[in-house]
């Protein structure tokens, strides 16, 4: 692969050909601040936070679409750097609701992390601020336009990876406004309620209603888990508080890359339902007991082996579960032919 050699902040690196100074500073550990940008998607270049000092450029370069050139050399934190990435979360600010205290996202926000790291704790800028109704229409997220900063996350994520085209940008200028077409609700719009436009989401302009008062970003425990929903087996990380669930967000590790349908980002409410069974039940005398699993297990093995001997293996079959993964489904399917002796199998999913 062609590489260049370049240097960021003093220190001398060999770089992909044609990656940009963002991912060339990330490959080698240096921590450039971004809130516009997300890894798969386009790079719009809004924000500015990202922007670095060139030896030789006229003018400061986002890092997010610039590429790397032989023998560039970057600053990424200069005195010219620092004072403009205040100056974008000064303006940010003037602009934002800031009722942080009972924030979803107070903990979790890209904008709060920038402003403490540069120390950033208010704005000179006074005038107009922008002041929208909270969206609550749909079942399962909270649109806060009073919050948005318009980074284009949602407009981007939305129409490169789900194909909904629902978000874009309305108005210009001091009134630009990311929302649906005609600011219609999304139950009116072409929306799946994937929740895409959630899990990219930088600050609290959307929040899952599950998250809002149910606990702190950093009392939540995220456990790694397979969504049960269909066989693609994509992965999600759970939001665990006080051992209940109260939320899913993205993983970027499986081969789904994070992203997710309304099922698997919003279908998890069926676990703390109270009419799931907890333990094995056999019907005795024409009722259900609850037993242990060791009984549960030996009486299915027994029954299974009665039938099979006296009837043959075909008076047995197997119905599986579309809540199941693939591998799942394989064993139980393997199980019925090589074991039981029959290829009466049937699945539950009905598409």
């Amino acid at each position: 692969m062609d590489k260049v050699r370049v240097i960021i902040n003093g220190e001398e690196y060999t770089v992909r050909r044609g990656s940009t100074i963002l991912k060339a500073a990330e490959a080698n550990g240096i921590d450039i601040p971004t809130l516009c940008y997300e890894e798969g998607l386009p790079a719009p270049g809004n924000c500015r936070l990202c922007v670095v000092e060139v030896k030789g450029a006229r003018k400061l370069l986002s890092a997010c679409t610039t590429p790397v050139q032989e023998g560039m050399e970057i600053f990424t934190e200069s005195e010219k750097v620092v004072e403009a990435r205040k100056e974008i979360l000064r303006l940010l600010l003037a602009n934002h609701d800031l009722r942080c205290l009972t924030c979803a996202k107070n903990g979790d926000c890209r904008l709060q992390d920038y402003c403490f790291r540069y120390r950033v704790e208010d704005t000179p800028y006074r005038g107009d601020q922008k002041k929208y109704p909270v969206d609550t229409s749909n079942p399962f997220f909270i649109r806060d336009y009073s919050k948005c900063i318009v980074c284009g996350k949602c407009v981007y994520v939305c129409a490169e990876i789900n194909g909904a085209h629902v978000y874009d940008f309305m108005e210009r200028g001091f009134n630009t406004k990311v929302t649906s077409a005609y600011d219609d609700s999304l139950t009116e719009t072409t929306c799946t309620f994937c929740g895409m436009c959630v899990n990219v989401c930088p600050v609290a302009a959307l929040v899952e209603k599950s998250a809002v008062w149910a606990a702190r970003p950093w009392e939540i425990k995220k456990v790694t888990t397979t969504c049960p929903y269909c066989g693609v087996g994509c992965q999600l990380k759970l939001k665990v508080h006080d051992n209940r669930i109260v939320g899913v967000t993205k993983d970027k590790s499986g081969s789904n890359m994070g992203h997710l349908c309304v099922k698997g980002q919003f279908g998890w409410d069926f676990v703390h339902s109270p009419d799931r069974l907890t333990q094995p039940m056999i019907r005795k005398s024409g009722e259900l007991e609850p037993v242990s699993w060791e009984e549960a297990l030996d009486y299915a093995t027994r029954r299974l082996k009665e039938i099979v001997k006296r009837y043959g293996p075909d008076a047995v079959a197997g119905i599986s579960s579309a809540k199941c993964t693939n591998e799942e489904n394989y064993l139980f399917q393997k199980f019925m032919r090589a074991v039981i002796g029959t290829n009466n199998v049937d699945h539950c999913a009905r598409l």
